[in-house]
């Protein structure tokens, strides 16, 4: 992972360290690099509780209890579906907080969606605050794709922790 995405969590896990707090990740089209951006800095295992790659549909309504009307209704990359994935790995995992990623990363558009459209998501165990989620209009290949969506995601976090 580059040095900005490895400073990025090293402050995430410091910040969650400090408020006793964990995390977990249900990913799409990162397809488990940001699990991995975080578990590449050591004593992550201290505050990340794991995550699920559920880049198909079905598997984000098994593992993430995401609604398959919504999916139906919303399509995987909407900020109905990148939300409801957050709040499912947060219920399914136990963590304060989740981070989730959806969209399509590439090379080409999928279902009418163009490559580099993405939504990030991040929930709270707590149900008092709203759930954030950001539309990202990404631009570069398919890996650059996806690893901006893992800078902007932990970006958001960092900021939201900071609130």
């Amino acid at each position: 992972m580059s040095n900005q995405i490895n400073d990025v969590v090293s402050k995430v896990l410091h910040q969650l360290r400090d408020a006793h707090q964990t995390v977990s990740v249900a990913e799409s089209l990162t397809g488990g690099l940001l699990a991995a951006a975080i578990t590449e800095i050591p004593g992550a295992s201290d505050v990340f509780l794991g995550g699920v790659v559920a880049y198909d549909a079905r598997l984000k309504s098994e593992l993430l209890r995401v609604d398959s009307a919504l999916i139906a209704q919303h399509g995987v990359v909407s900020r109905e579906v990148a939300t409801a994935m957050a709040e499912g790995i947060a219920s399914r995992t136990r963590s304060d907080w989740a981070i989730a990623t959806t969209g399509v990363a590439g090379p080409g558009a999928s279902a009418g969606i163009p490559a580099g459209q993405v939504w990030i998501a991040i929930a709270r165990s707590n149900p008092a605050r709203a759930p954030y989620a950001e539309l990202l209009s990404l631009t570069g290949g398919r890996q650059e794709i996806r690893l901006a969506t893992i800078a902007c995601a932990l970006e958001a976090f960092t900021r939201i922790l900071s609130e």
